[in-house]
């Protein structure tokens, strides 16, 4: 979520099979031609997801012969901006990756767009697949609030965020890698005396917030996060938490931690960057695992934020069938496909986080890691959703404002005026 989230943008890419797109019918049919599935996401070919999904398509193929899958690679912003009126035409596909939470999933399920799926993932067991924290996001109730009602999507992996270190870097400077709040701040002093921005960062997407979020969780707890993402309890943006993150926040750009040229940088800018060598440090997601496998050539690692129990992350994004599918069993089958122990084993290989993997399948040095890290965070409780969630429309709100604090023209105490008035207009009346 990105998440949120929250994705790197891929380049569009159409996958066909043998037979030509003939679907026609009524938008709430069941099937329509039954020989076409339209797919769409917008995970890199190269991530752990895109490879997973990839295969999951060729899977699909080899057991649906004479089907035609069409896939249609979108960008993260795209679909963001876009579902809502998409699949309210005649143009909505059959299946599609769709940002969990309250004001993305839950606002299309409140507004009568995305099917029920309840009785297939207790027909097919995913519901059995899926650990309680990770189902929180699929479930939805009357209003669009997650955690409880009807299935509206499936996640086939969980996702979490996390500090990652080009040991190189730190190494040729002889910088010691953190593994404590103070120590981090340190180290990033040192760089930015050697004239280096520690931290890749990207202002005109979601990652700037994120910053900001992890901030304020490092000084909260499971009771806060409740408040703020499932309304139990009235959220205050002036607390200790939102306004040490704000301060904290602004105070590391007056320091150079962060690039005041960032605000208008994309999250894909500041993967590059890092890949690129150009920052040490990059606070995201582990969606950019496989990425950073595939292309960085520097030695690197990952670890949780230190000095803090709660981080973001979730189940991820979500598998979601469109009402207005045509070919709503063959979508349904491709989530099963997604499902199965083969396309979960590849996904965890590849750098992903699977939900329904063989622990011993599970060979890669770094993704072993990867997942055993996020084990820590279950164990505890410590996935704490992401700040965009609570209301729709606050993705935006949360960028614009952030953007603001980045390039110094607001000040903390009127970013959280901002966010109070945003979020307590989007709230539903319970």
């Amino acid at each position: 979520m990105f998440t949120a989230r929250r994705r790197v943008v891929a380049s569009a890419l159409i996958l066909t099979g043998s037979l030509l797109l003939t679907s026609c019918g009524n938008s709430d049919s069941e099937s329509s031609d039954g020989k076409t599935l339209t797919l769409w996401h917008y995970e890199g070919s190269d991530s752990a997801m895109g490879i997973a999904w990839n295969e999951a398509i060729k899977e699909f193929k080899a057991t649906h012969p004479g089907v035609t899958v069409k896939f249609e690679a979108k960008g993260f912003e795209q679909i963001q901006k876009t579902a809502s009126m998409v699949l309210n035409s005649s143009d909505a596909p059959d299946i599609m990756e769709y940002n969990k939470g309250n004001a993305t999933a839950g606002l299309l399920s409140k507004q009568g767009l995305l099917t029920d799926l309840t009785a297939e993932a207790t027909k097919r067991g995913w519901d059995k697949k899926l650990s309680a924290g990770v189902k929180t996001t699929s479930q939805y109730d009357s209003n669009g609030v997650m955690g409880s009602g009807k299935w509206y999507g499936v996640p086939n992996y969980a996702e979490y965020t996390m500090a990652f270190y080009n040991k190189d870097m730190f190494k040729k400077y002889g910088i010691a890698e953190p593994t404590t709040y103070d120590e981090l701040t340190a180290a990033m002093d040192k760089f930015v005396a050697k004239g280096i921005t520690p931290l890749a960062n990207a202002g005109a997407e979601y990652m700037a917030q994120q910053y900001l979020y992890q901030l304020a969780l490092s000084k909260a707890d499971r009771t806060w996060v409740d408040k703020y993402e499932l309304y139990k309890g009235k959220n205050d943006f002036h607390d200790a938490a939102w306004t040490y993150a704000a301060n904290t926040f602004a105070d590391w750009v007056k320091k150079g931690y962060i690039a005041k040229t960032s605000s208008g940088t994309k999250a894909e800018d500041a993967g590059v960057s890092w890949i690129q060598g150009k920052s040490p440090i990059l606070f995201s997601g582990s969606w950019w695992y496989g990425r950073f496998e595939s292309e960085a050539k520097f030695d690197w690692d990952s670890g949780l934020f230190p000095g803090s129990n709660l981080t973001l992350g979730s189940g991820g994004n979500l598998w979601v069938v469109p009402k207005g599918a045509k070919n709503k069993n063959l979508a349904y089958d491709f989530i099963d496909i997604t499902m199965s122990k083969k396309i979960q084993n590849l996904l965890g290989n590849k750098g992903g986080v699977p939900v329904a993997a063989d622990a011993s399948a599970i060979t890669d040095p770094k993704t072993k890691t990867l997942i055993s890290n996020y084990n820590t965070l279950s164990s505890r409780d410590g996935l704490a959703f992401y700040p965009d969630w609570p209301v729709a429309g606050f993705y935006d709100t949360l960028v614009s404002e952030t953007q603001k604090l980045i390039t110094g023209s607001e000040k903390p105490d009127a970013y959280l005026d901002n966010l109070q008035k945003a979020y307590d207009k989007g709230v539903p009346q319970q």
